[in-house]
């Protein structure tokens, strides 16, 4: 941040209107020199001062936008260097290359085999966003005619990679609505590559042999009147790849070098032999720090894991994602079915519930907010104690959809049951598993 909190007070209306949020104008602008606002929340501030404010106020790293509709997506705007020390925001854009000499069916049956790749974790649909689309021969009517198939047939965004200025073109034409990656700007081809994406309104990679002609290729962009740009040192020996990841990270975090803050492209495919070890380069690029990371092909085996790893990664260490906190069915639950209570942790949610779904016994599941707390970690905060639960449990209105008065509580909580059975007079206390995998056989064996 360009600005301290004083000086950007200095730009604000002083209306202490409320509406950002927070009460005062001054509390707005510590927000803002502390990343924890955006200038867009307050109405009220002069097209000047917000001028000057989004300047000081961007983040180090910027946010480049790929794609369009459902896998559209934001890369850059990182502001920390380690993800404790705040979150890391925008996850790595996973991506497929394909070549443009691929036959029409083979390109058909690739793009349903990728397309389903999808899988339901906690919660939220993982899964790779991206195809880049490399000019085989230089045919541009065959690049431009394989873009709009990918465009218009798939929810993939692109990144068009060629050469010859004029079969770019012809892929731009073919897919801009889907706002494309150009690849790549390089000191060969500047100037053309530049103004195409300029005129085109679409992001552009850049790609250098080294750190120097990478900074310079950058300026000469941004002179150009470019903004979004996405960075590739140019190195495919792994320990120089992750030495220029961490030096670019660096740089635009610690030494403010705007030249070199923007998000980065990487190719783990032209780096192995295999696409396990693809696999191996990509883990270890989502870590340090790559924005993008391209791939031979999507296999179930090598894309899982690495979703999986980048939503770990991607995920706010301050903030466990929740789960709504309420009444919820598993099945087609009645009067006479169980009823179990955990906390609002997402994972705890979903281990609970896929439990359940898999017993095939209807149940009904109260979620406790627990702000976001396991069962153990909730109780040891006493913020899932017997009073608390039990509480909740009347207040939640079970009462009115059961006909019995009886409730499962995890085992690694069975110390709250005489506080439950206290604050629930009538009701019976039962203690369920420990581990959520024992949870069928256990209604099998105590659910009559």
């Amino acid at each position: 941040m360009g600005l301290t909190g004083i000086q950007i007070f200095k730009l604000l209306p002083k209306t202490n209107c409320g509406e950002c949020g927070v009460p005062t104008c001054l509390a707005f602008a510590m927000n803002l020199a502390s990343g924890k606002a955006e200038l867009d929340s307050c109405p009220y501030v002069s097209a000047e001062a917000k001028e000057q404010l989004a300047e000081a106020s961007a983040p180090p790293i910027r946010p480049v936008a790929l794609g369009a509709g459902v896998r559209a997506f934001k890369i850059g705007g990182e502001t920390v260097l380690f993800r404790h020390e705040k979150t890391f925001y925008n996850p790595t854009g996973v991506a497929v290359v394909i070549s443009s000499d691929i036959k029409a069916d083979a390109l058909d049956k690739k793009l349903k085999e990728w397309n389903a790749f999808q899988y339901e974790r906690v919660g939220l649909n993982l899964r790779p966003e991206l195809v880049a689309l490399k000019d085989a021969n230089g045919d541009a009517a065959a690049f431009a005619a394989f873009a709009k198939k990918i465009a218009n047939e798939s929810e993939f965004g692109l990144i068009l990679m060629a050469e010859n200025l004029d079969v770019m073109k012809a892929g731009v034409d073919a897919c801009a609505f889907k706002k494309p990656l150009l690849y790549a700007a390089t000191k060969d081809n500047v100037d053309d590559m530049g103004k195409l994406a300029k005129d085109s309104n679409v992001p552009l990679a850049v790609k250098a042999d080294n750190m120097d002609d990478l900074i310079a290729l950058s300026d000469k962009l941004t002179g150009m009147g470019l903004k979004d740009l996405v960075l590739d040192s140019g190195a495919r020996e792994i320990k120089q790849l992750f030495q220029d990841q961490v030096a670019i990270r660096r740089a635009a975090l610690k030494a403010g070098n705007r030249s070199l803050g923007f998000p980065t492209i990487t190719f783990p495919y032209e780096m192995a032999g295999n696409l396990d070890m693809e696999a191996v380069i990509a883990a270890m690029l989502i870590a340090k720090y790559a924005g993008i990371v391209v791939l031979s092909d999507f296999q179930g085996e090598s894309l899982f894991p690495l979703l999986l790893e980048r939503l770990n990664i991607f995920t706010d260490p301050q903030r466990p994602m929740t789960v709504t906190q309420g009444i919820y069915e598993i099945g087609s639950p009645n009067e006479n079915s169980p009823v179990l209570v955990t906390t609002n942790f997402s994972l705890t949610y979903f281990i609970v519930s896929g439990e359940l779904e898999g017993s095939r016994v209807p149940s009904w599941l109260l979620i406790m907010d627990t702000e976001g707390l396991s069962v153990m970690t909730a109780w040891a905060a006493g913020k899932f104690a017997g009073d608390m639960v039990g509480s909740f449990v009347k207040k939640c209105g079970i009462a009115d959809k059961v006909k019995h008065k009886k409730i499962i509580i995890p085992g690694y909580a069975a110390s709250i049951s005489g506080e439950m059975e206290e604050e629930l007079p009538g009701w019976e206390i039962m203690i369920g598993p420990r581990d959520a995998s024992l949870i069928p056989k256990y209604l099998k064996d105590n659910w009559k």
